[in-house]
């Protein structure tokens, strides 16, 4: 189960990379939710709503996933930003795409 979540993860770092994030964003259901902490544009709610999230503010760093716990349909990951930095994310899936995924970074209240 931890490869979706792994697989993720690198369409993530390839989009950071290449500036496409089509690949990452086609893993999101079409009504998915996507929560980032600290983001005062968050939660963004549905595929599109998502994509123009990452288009107008792309992350600018990449991550490398430390541990993965599974448990059915839902993924639990901690990683380590390239530049520094560490944080956890939560995805819950549904039929083969992320239903929702939140971002936690530590040291944000």
């Amino acid at each position: 189960m931890a490869e979706r979540l792994l697989e993720q993860c690198r369409l993530f770092n390839e989009g950071v990379r290449s500036g496409d994030w089509t690949g990452y964003l086609a893993r999101f259901g079409d009504n998915a939710t996507l929560r980032v902490a600290g983001d005062p544009g968050s939660p963004y709610v549905g595929r599109d709503a998502i994509a123009t999230a990452y288009a107008e503010a792309p992350p600018d760093d990449t991550i490398g996933v430390t541990s993965v716990l599974s448990d059915g349909d839902a993924d639990v990951a901690r990683f380590e930003w390239g530049r520094g930095g560490t944080g956890t994310l939560r995805l819950r899936w549904s039929a083969g795409r992320i239903a929702e995924l939140d971002a936690e970074f530590d040291g944000l209240a």
